[in-house]
């Protein structure tokens, strides 16, 4: 009586060995697809390349309120007990939310704060400050920037921004096609009445659905009986046109178990067997340069093996990682003031710095889409509540996996378009690693980083008595030893509009111009003054000094649209809305430390970033920097 051949393990491999030798073997061979498809059609699809807006948001600047729109000169004086009457068309324009708001009209006042008089005029008894209820041209989203980085798991927020950003179409990495072969002479479909001896075989919808979960495409094939050639065959043509071939059933040591030596026949079988229990039996193959994972029938192994070694295949073929939405307690970075009247949700940024979570609130305007975006999660400020002050404690909803947030490097401070650059590099050079940036200015991240909330802080603040940049800061706030990592060089500027009409030359000329400012603490706004100083002009003399934005982008999208003449910046952001630019000189722009975090893996990973060649050539494209510095690392106390 002749015995059929039982099949030996090749190893007892353990779990992270496997995975890290399969997937390894999987990198040299695989490449990723890409399609261009509607934008509209992109949900949980994952981006190929960072995707950068086409208009701004909104195009024009726009009334935020129901009322009139206003000269806020006109209304300077109102109070009550001596109110201002407006008259119509001659004073104000009635308007409603999104009408556009046209010079010389600056500032829009609520129709509930209006008291109508019988002759048509208004009666109003406060002043209206400088755009108050009127959203300037960019305010949620400015030509250039980005709005998606790669490897972008697409949510039907990011739709909506694509979509006022311009985009129309997106490049997007394939959904991998998988083949699912049931196998075995006794398993059955369930539409069928089992008989003694049947298995209702129920492994491969599991599969389909995890496979949907992971963002694959699957195809479930009628069972297969205990047939070699029929097998085989089944399996070489599958690697022809599928991603991925999975194969239940027959990977143990059966006599009718063919599995493993069929995969042997067509390819390079790498494991067979791991160290779980249960699910022992597992076959890892490649197969004209496919994957091709041999799974245990019994359900449970079949499961388990599944999550540990299925999805990271999905994940390495679709670029995506997981999310998970949980409740977390994390510190408050920045004070947040709110209304009794109202249960407040705000957006947040979330990062771990040494063994606390921090939260960074972001933009909390109704019309801020970019912050549902750009957010880790929501933290609640209860009704009747004033608000929650910076260093409290927090509850987070967070929807971003723990482990990303782990391994994401916190940087709150000045801003700058090569911190887009890092943010799409992070992840593409080194996955699972990720940059989170906040902006707050300089003396805001550097002060961020003395309360322990930020790994690192972006900062170009120059010192007037040594003309040097952000030493002497780190020397007089801090008393721990503290590093600076060379940044860019870069140049700043007075931005302005196309063609120069007003014929700005210099920082004198600011004082017959409408002007755009940084918010306090900003370098670019530090070295204003200072340049102001050395005029002997006082802010007072700039018309505009108080009208703050928070990003050199903001700043060059109020010039574009026309309600600012001038604003101090850098050149790459007057590159990207196509400004004129008026150098004033050149400055550093580095990011701050404590030395201990240099030692930290995502920091590190930062670093190799800033020194990588594909660093270099985008941020050379974006204009108006150097890097002959660029990743150098300097020790305060022995500067």
């Amino acid at each position: 009586m002749n015995m059929k051949k039982r099949n030996l393990y090749l190893s007892n491999t353990p779990v992270d060995e496997a995975q890290n030798r399969y997937l390894s073997a999987l990198k040299s061979v695989l490449k990723p697809q890409v399609e261009e498809i509607p934008v509209a059609d992109s949900l949980h699809r994952i981006t190929h390349h960072a995707v950068f807006a086409k208009y701004c948001s909104p195009l024009y600047n726009a009334a935020a309120m129901d009322g009139i729109a206003v000269c806020s000169d006109t209304t300077k004086g109102a109070r009550e007990g001596a109110p201002v009457i407006l008259h119509p068309q001659q004073d104000f324009l009635v308007v409603d939310t999104g009408d556009p708001i046209k010079p010389p009209y600056d500032a829009v006042i609520m129709a509930e704060d209006l008291t109508e008089l019988e002759d048509g005029t208004v009666s109003i008894m406060a002043p209206a400050a400088p755009w108050q209820h009127v959203r300037p041209i960019g305010e949620d989203i400015v030509a250039g920037e980005m709005l998606l980085p790669s490897f972008h798991k697409i949510r039907p927020i990011d739709i909506g921004v694509l979509l006022s950003g311009g985009i129309t179409h997106i490049s997007v990495l394939k959904q991998p096609t998988v083949a699912i072969f049931p196998t075995g002479t006794e398993i059955i479909e369930p539409e069928q009445e089992p008989k003694e001896g049947d298995i209702i075989e129920s492994n491969s919808r599991m599969f389909q659905a995890m496979v949907q979960e992971h963002s694959g495409i699957p195809t479930r094939f009628s069972p297969i009986a205990d047939d070699y050639e029929a097998l085989k065959t089944a399996i070489a043509k599958a690697v022809e046109t599928f991603d991925m071939v999975i194969v239940n059933a027959g990977s143990s040591a059966g006599t009718e178990d063919y599995t493993v030596h069929i995969l042997r026949e067509l390819g390079e079988v790498l494991i067979h067997g791991v160290a779980i229990k249960p699910g022992k039996p597992v076959i890892l193959a490649i197969v004209n340069n496919k994957p091709v994972i041999g799974l245990p029938g019994y359900p449970v192994s079949a499961y388990i093996n599944f999550e540990n070694f299925v999805i990271p295949v999905l994940q390495l073929l679709t670029g995506e990682t997981s999310c998970a939405v949980n409740q977390v307690e994390a510190v408050l970075s920045k004070r947040l003031v709110s209304s009794l009247k109202h249960r407040e949700y705000v957006r947040v940024k979330v990062g771990k710095v040494e063994d606390k979570l921090v939260a960074s609130p972001l933009a909390r305007g109704a019309g801020a889409a970019m912050s549902l975006v750009r957010a880790d999660g929501f933290c609640v400020i209860p009704q009747n509540c004033e608000g929650i002050e910076a260093g409290e404690p927090v509850q987070v909803a967070l929807y971003r996996d723990l482990q990303e947030i782990d391994h994401t490097v916190v940087a709150i401070g000045s801003h700058d378009l090569i911190l887009d650059v890092i943010s799409d590099l992070m992840p593409t050079l080194f996955p699972q690693n990720f940059l989170s940036s906040t902006h707050l200015g300089s003396m805001g991240g550097l002060m961020a980083l003395k309360r322990g909330e930020a790994h690192i802080a972006p900062t170009h603040l120059l010192d007037e008595e040594t003309g040097v940049y952000n030493i002497a800061y780190l020397k007089k706030l801090f008393h721990r030893p503290m590093a600076l990592i060379k940044g860019v060089n870069r140049v700043q500027g007075i931005l302005v509009q196309k063609g120069n009409p007003l014929h700005i030359q210099g920082i004198p000329d600011l004082t017959r111009v409408q002007y755009i400012n940084r918010q306090r603490g900003a370098g670019t706004r530090v070295l204003l003054d200072y340049l102001l100083k050395q005029e002997k002009i006082s802010p007072g003399q700039i018309q505009g000094y108080q009208r703050e934005a928070a990003t050199h982008m903001a700043v060059a999208a109020a010039i574009q649209g026309g309600s600012a003449d001038a604003g101090m910046g850098i050149l790459s952001a007057a590159n990207a809305l196509g400004l004129d630019f008026i150098p004033v000189g050149n400055e550093e722009y580095d990011f701050a430390l404590p030395v201990e975090y240099l030692e930290l893996e995502q920091v590190q990973h930062f670093l190799s970033v800033l020194k990588s060649d594909a660093f270099r050539k985008k941020v050379q494209a974006l204009g108006g920097y150097g890097l002959e510095q660029t990743g150098t690392i300097l020790y305060v106390d022995e500067v």
